[in-house]
C-alpha cells in the first residue's frame, strides 16, 4: 500500500497537530509491511516564530518501522498568525505539495486538518488521482472564522466568505470516504455528508505524561496558575486572565507560556488592568513544559465565548487530565460536557465569566488527585492504534506485497 499523508504540522513542531499526526504516522507504519510506504508532506516547523527547531527538508525512515516513511518538509514563509500571512504560507505548501506528488502513484490519501485547506488540498489530489480519501477533522474552520470576522467584515463580506467556504467544504467533505471527527460535538455539522463513514477518535495523552510523579506541594501562600499553549483569538485569554488576576490579587500568579496572534492584545489588557501577577513566557520544549506543569498549582484552559467553540474539544484537556493538578476550565458546550463526565477535580466556568471563575477559585478547597480512569481511557498510543486500523480498513483490497517504490 502507498499512502499519501498530508498534515501542515509534524514533528518537531510544537502544537496539537504535530503531537497528533506524528504518532498516527508511526502507528500506520507499524501496521503495514516492509513493502509499503507512507509519504508525509508537511511543513518545516512554523507554529511559533519565537520557538523554532531545525528539521531536514527530506527524510527517509524505515529501520524502526515495518514500512518506509518518506517525509518532505516544505519551507513556508514566516507568519504571525494573521490571515494574510497564513494564506501566503499555505499557498506555498499547496503548490509544493502538488509538485512533490504530481508524478507519484498512491492507493490512499489521508489528511489531518484544522483549518479546512489541508483537507481541501487532499481532496484536490485524491480527486485528480481517483483515490479514496480519509480526513481527520480537528476543527470547524468555516463556522469559527465567520464568528471571528462578524464585527469586522460586514454583512456582505461575511456572505461572500461563507459562500466560498461552503463551496470548499462541499468539494472536500463530499468526496471523503471516511471522516474522523476529534469531537463528537462536530457530529451534527457533518450530517449533509452521508456518503462517508465516521469515527470519533479524540486527541489523547502522550507517553511522556504517563509517568509524571505525584505533586509534592508548594509551601507558599501564593498559588501558581499555568496556561501553556497557543495565544490566539480562539483562546481569548485577553478576556479573562488580566481581569481575573486583578480580582484575585497577590495570592495568585498566572504564568502563560506560548505565543500566537492575540498575544499583543493580552499584553495590552495586562497593562490596562495594571496587574503585576501575570507573567508571559516564550514557548518551551515539551521536556521543559513537563517541569513547568510540576511547578504549577492549577492548570488553566479557556476558549473564547463564541458559539463555534461549543462544539470543540481542546487537546490541552488531555495533557492536564493526565496530571494530579486541579484543572481550571473556561469552556462550554461539548467540552464542558466532556469535563463533567471524565475530568474530576476541575473548576468549570462559562467562557469569559471572570466573577464566576474568581468565586469558585476562592471557595473550592485546594487538592490534588490522580485521574487513573481518565489516563487509562485516553492514552494516545491506544487511540492512534485503533485509528490507524480504521484508516487501513478503507482500502482492504490493496495487496501490500505488490507495492512499488515511489
Amino acid at each position: 500500500m502507498r499512502i499519501l499523508y498530508l498534515t501542515y504540522y509534524f514533528e518537531p513542531d510544537l502544537c496539537a497537530g504535530s503531537f497528533r499526526n506524528t504518532p498516527l504516522v508511526e502507528e500506520l507504519a507499524s501496521q503495514l509491511s516492509s513493502s509499503d510506504l507512507i509519504h508525509v508532506v508537511t511543513t518545516q516547523p512554523n507554529r511559533y516564530q519565537s520557538f523554532k527547531l531545525a528539521a531536514p527538508d527530506h527524510e527517509e525512515r524505515g529501520e524502526n518501522h515495518n514500512c518506509r516513511v518518506r517525509i518532505d518538509r516544505v519551507a513556508v514563509p514566516t507568519h504571525a498568525s494573521g490571515y494574510a500571512d497564513q494564506t501566503r504560507s499555505f499557498l506555498t505548501y499547496y503548490r509544493t505539495a502538488h509538485r512533490l506528488t504530481k508524478e507519484q502513484q498512491y492507493d490512499l490519501v489521508v489528511a489531518s486538518s484544522s483549518r479546512l485547506f489541508t483537507a481541501f488540498l487532499a481532496a484536490r489530489l485524491a480527486r485528480s488521482k481517483f483515490l479514496p480519501l480519509v480526513l481527520d477533522i480537528r476543527d470547524l474552520f468555516r463556522e469559527t472564522i465567520l464568528e471571528m470576522v462578524k464585527n469586522r467584515w460586514g454583512q456582505f463580506g461575511r456572505f461572500g466568505l461563507n459562500l466560498v467556504l461552503s463551496i470548499v467544504e462541499r468539494y472536500t467533505f463530499g468526496y471523503a470516504r471516511h471522516i474522523n471527527l476529534v469531537s463528537e460535538g462536530f457530529q451534527s455539522y457533518f450530517k449533509p455528508y452521508s456518503q462517508a463513514t465516521y469515527s470519533y477518535f479524540t486527541n489523547g495523552i502522550d507517553d511522556e505524561f504517563l509517568s509524571l510523579p505525584p505533586s509534592a506541594g508548594r509551601i507558599t501562600p501564593e498559588k501558581l496558575i499555568l496556561y501553556a499553549g497557543n495565544l490566539g483569538e480562539g483562546q481569548g485569554l485577553h478576556k479573562i486572565i488580566p481581569q481575573a488576576a486583578r480580582l484575585l490579587g497577590d495570592n495568585y500568579r498566572f504564568v502563560i507560556i506560548g505565543d500566537g496572534g492575540a498575544k499583543a492584545k493580552l499584553e495590552t489588557i495586562i497593562q490596562i488592568e495594571g496587574v503585576l501577577n501575570v507573567e508571559l513566557r516564550k514557548p518551551v520544549s515539551r521536556k521543559e513544559l513537563l517541569r513547568e506543569y510540576q511547578k504549577a498549582d492549577y492548570l488553566f484552559v479557556h476558549l473564547n465565548d463564541l458559539d463555534a467553540f461549543k462544539r470543540v474539544l481542546p487537546s490541552k484537556l488531555f495533557e492536564y487530565g493526565a496530571t494530579d493538578k486541579p484543572v481550571i476550565a473556561g469552556v462550554a458546550g461539548y467540552a464542558a460536557q466532556f469535563v463533567r463526565e471524565y475530568i474530576d477535580n476541575c473548576i468549570l466556568f462559562d467562557p469569559g465569566n471572570v466573577n464566576k471563575l474568581v468565586k469558585q477559585l476562592r471557595e473550592t478547597p485546594y487538592r490534588t488527585a490522580n485521574r487513573t480512569a481518565f489516563v487509562a481511557r485516553f492514552q494516545r498510543r491506544a487511540i492512534m492504534a485503533a485509528m490507524a486500523r480504521q484508516i487501513l480498513n478503507v482500502v482492504p483490497s490493496v495487496n501490500h506485497s505488490e507495492t512499488s517504490v515511489l
